[in-house]
This record gives C-alpha cells, sequence and structure tokens, in this order.
C-alpha cells in the first residue's frame, strides 16, 4: 500500500514484530492519543505475577474532561496475528480481569505505586488533575470506567462479526483503532481510524444496518448495568407518555428516537450511556447544566446530517433536564 500526499509517494511499513510496533505506540501516545491523555508501558512496569498473570501492553488515561476521565487497557496487536488463537484470547482474559474484584484492586495498588514513584508521572497527574488525590481519583476512574482498546496495524475481518455476536462485552467494552505507518526516506507519515478523540461514536460511521437485521431493545441492553437500564426505561416512558407516536428503533450499534426522522441516539455502555442529540454543542451546554457534554468531530457530525453533540448520562439525577431537551427536539422536528 502506498501513500500519495504533497507530490510525494510514502510507502507503508510493515512491522515485523510486534514489540516493536508497541514501542511506536509508547513513543507516539501524545500524538495518537492527545495531549490530555496519559499513557502508561505496562510491560516495562509491570511483572506478569503481581495482577494475575494478564498484561496488557498498556494503560491509557484520557483526561481530556479531568471530571469523567476514562481508563483503556490496551492491547497492541498486528494484523497478521491469528484472531482466535491470538488476539481473541488475549481480549477475552480482559473480561475475566474487570470482572475479578481482586485482580482489578491489584492493579489499582500497582498503577498507584508506578505513578507514585515515577516523577514525571506523578507530576504529570498533578497538572490534569490539580489538588485531587492521586490514588482516590486512580481507584474511582478505573472502578467507573473499564473499557479495552484494541490498536492493530491492518483490517481483520472477524471483529465486525465478533463485535456484533458479543454485544455485551466486545460491542459494548472494546474500542479499535487502525493505524498505519508509511515512509518515505526520513519522513514518517501515520494514517489513524477513527480518531481516538470519538472513538466511542465512530462505529456508527460505518453503520450497514439494513431492515433484514432484527436487532432489539434487549440486543443492546445485555450486560448493561440496572441502573442504566432504569434510566433509559424512564426516558422513554416519560417521551412516549408525551408523544406516544414517537419510535425507539433497535439498529447494530444505537437504539434512535424517531418521529419523521431521527432526532437523538441512545449508545450503550456498561456503566453508561452517551446520548447523541441532533443540537449543537453550545446550545445543548447551555440546557444541560449537570451532565457532561461531548463534542463530536466533524466527520460524525456530518453522519448525523448536522450540529450534535453527546450528553453522558451515569446516573438518573437531573433527568428532567434530558427529557425537557429530547421533548423540545420532537416538538421541533415536525414543523
Amino acid at each position: 500500500m502506498k501513500l500519495f500526499t504533497y507530490n510525494k509517494v510514502f510507502k507503508e511499513f510493515k512491522f515485523e514484530k510486534e514489540i516493536d510496533f508497541e514501542k511506536e505506540v509508547v513513543v507516539n501516545s501524545k500524538l495518537f492519543f492527545g495531549s490530555k491523555t496519559i499513557y502508561i508501558d505496562a510491560k516495562k512496569k509491570i511483572e506478569a505475577k503481581s495482577i494475575g498473570k494478564t498484561i496488557p501492553d498498556g494503560f491509557l488515561f484520557d483526561l481530556s474532561d479531568k471530571n469523567n476521565p476514562e481508563f483503556y487497557l490496551v492491547e497492541v496487536e498486528l494484523q497478521n496475528h491469528d484472531f482466535y488463537s491470538h488476539i481473541f484470547q488475549q481480549i477475552t482474559k480482559f473480561f475475566g480481569f474487570y470482572k475479578n474484584p481482586k485482580s482489578l484492586n491489584e492493579l489499582i495498588e500497582k498503577i498507584f505505586s508506578i505513578v507514585n514513584n515515577d516523577n514525571d508521572l506523578r507530576n504529570e497527574f498533578k497538572n490534569h488533575i490539580g489538588e485531587k488525590e492521586i490514588y482516590k481519583y486512580l481507584k474511582d476512574t478505573i472502578e467507573k470506567s473499564q473499557n479495552i482498546l484494541l490498536i492493530i496495524d491492518g483490517d481483520k475481518k472477524e471483529l465486525p462479526e465478533i463485535m456484533d455476536t458479543y454485544s455485551d462485552t466486545w460491542g459494548k467494552v472494546v474500542k479499535v483503532i487502525l493505524i498505519k505507518k508509511f515512509i518515505l526516506k526520513n519522513e514518517v507519515i501515520y494514517t489513524m481510524h477513527p480518531e481516538f478523540e470519538n472513538i466511542e461514536f465512530a462505529d456508527i460511521e460505518n453503520d450497514d444496518s439494513s431492515e433484514i437485521n432484527e436487532y432489539t431493545e434487549k440486543y443492546h441492553l445485555d450486560g448493561v448495568k440496572e441502573e442504566i437500564k432504569k434510566i433509559y426505561k424512564e426516558i422513554k416512558q416519560k417521551l412516549l407518555k408525551s408523544f406516544p407516536k414517537i419510535i425507539f428503533n433497535p439498529q447494530s450499534y444505537y437504539i434512535s428516537i424517531r418521529t419523521e426522522k431521527n432526532i437523538a441516539f441512545f449508545k450503550f455502555g456498561i456503566k453508561k450511556i452517551d446520548l447523541v442529540v441532533l443540537n449543537s454543542y453550545n446550545n445543548t451546554k447551555k440546557q444541560i447544566k449537570y451532565h457532561y457534554i461531548k463534542k463530536l468531530s466533524p466527520g460524525i457530525q456530518k453522519f448525523y446530517n448536522g450540529p450534535s453533540c453527546a450528553i453522558v448520562i451515569e446516573n438518573d439525577k437531573h433527568l428532567n433536564d434530558i427529557i425537557k431537551l429530547l421533548k423540545y427536539l420532537i416538538a421541533n422536528s415536525k414543523k
């Protein structure tokens, strides 16, 4: 594969060893994930026996919103690795790891020890979180946000089917980024899809759902915490009471709210809902004061055919503000 840019031809660099690809990710972590992230090279810092013989390649903290941080176990893989005998088994171990309270506590303790004994890491966290206590911040983040980031250097045809089949684990926990390296003498260009900034929403850009597929609410709610299910059902019931003809329409990556057109999309994680609304970020911020509002990249907003953003719902507090906004969008969609 070649990349043509600025009248130059860059040839794709093929990694022969996984460790070389892992090093590339470590060195370029700020470039790939953003300046408000912290990447810890796990294999350099942790012995296998210390957290149950399950060691990812890295730990990634996304602190772009320091009050709603995200945590990722990172696995770096080469495309030529066999999916079922290697990649599938490794990721499956991480699901078990997250469900094991003992392993999770050991991980929290180990990461805190790493950060506390590394001046650069400790200072980097303090620069982001200010006066907050590091141990509590790490503990709260890891217990609340449990993601897996699979970084790979080429497409794996098995991934879409696996994420559909195991919707309550792979579909809700695993995020996939494709990174390729291209070189021309001493010049290097990387391509990356999707952008990490909006990785939770990237799957919808490639949504090829058709009416033949039978997606249901149960499909989306499998594996979701009971509190999150109750939040969704409360929003649905109150909207249907005011607008009996609206449709909650399950598709492969979301449940949309439809009138004559879609006006909002529920994307479910295990412990939260990302509610994408067809409303501008600035306008939504004015109306929703108590929930975090995520900006969406231009590419994802283009998918929605207009200004849009995501409301992150993690508890049932102040749901009336969200319901009020949805009612407004429904009413105005009919004009």
